[in-house]
């Protein structure tokens, strides 16, 4: 069986994340077969972990709080600002080295590795497939062998149907619409002090 990201946890209010289109039903947001679970702001903010199917071994993926679990079935409901699925995870870590021979160690692969300076210094970019989604792992190219520091939790972004559509519903909630890194496609980003969202939360097209 493929490993699968099917679970997030996050330390946001529900409340917060249907203001910004999503389809909440009570503490849960299910976007395709990933159900991300709202537990409010007594425990925090950001992503608190993520549940994975089918993940060899068990424990934490390199300081990134991990859970086994199992995805949803049936069908996914419609969003009003047009999600359809995870595009991906962004998780950062102070060293790539260590953290991508965690996931290796969990049988996860490397799929892609790209090394960039589009936001100024110099980083790599490590890809690893997790189901519907894509974990995209981001660290310095260079890193010092004794930085301990644990990986964390970034932000997501989600395809959505219609770009054009869901910024003219979300309006100011929502950044320009700009061109992507992935050729071809566009993206906007949530501004999350509208919605008070913790996380960074980015809409692309397909």
């Amino acid at each position: 069986m493929t490993a699968a990201v099917v679970g997030l946890e996050i330390a946001d209010a529900p409340d917060a994340w249907r203001a910004a289109g999503f389809a909440v039903d009570g503490d849960r947001c299910r976007v395709g077969g990933i159900v991300v679970h709202l537990v409010g702001r007594d425990h925090g903010k950001r992503i608190r972990s993520w549940t994975w199917e089918g993940l060899d071994g068990d424990g934490d993926l390199d300081g990134l709080p991990t859970r086994a679990g199992t995805g949803s079935t049936g069908e996914a409901p419609t969003h009003p600002n047009g999600a359809t699925v995870l595009d991906h995870v962004v998780v950062v870590t102070p060293r790539l080295d260590r953290t991508v021979g965690a996931f290796e160690a969990r049988g996860l692969g490397v799929r892609r590795v790209r090394d960039t300076d589009q936001y100024g210094s110099p980083f790599r970019q490590v890809f690893f497939r997790g189901g519907e989604t894509i974990v995209e792992m981001i660290g310095p190219v260079d890193a010092p062998a004794d930085d301990e520091r644990a990986a964390h939790f970034y932000g997501l972004a989600f395809t959505v149907s219609d770009l054009d559509a869901a910024a003219s519903r979300l309006g100011d909630g929502l950044g320009p619409v700009k061109d992507a890194v992935q050729p071809g496609r566009r993206i906007a980003t949530l501004r999350h002090g509208q919605y008070d969202i913790s996380v960074p939360i980015a809409l692309m097209t397909p």
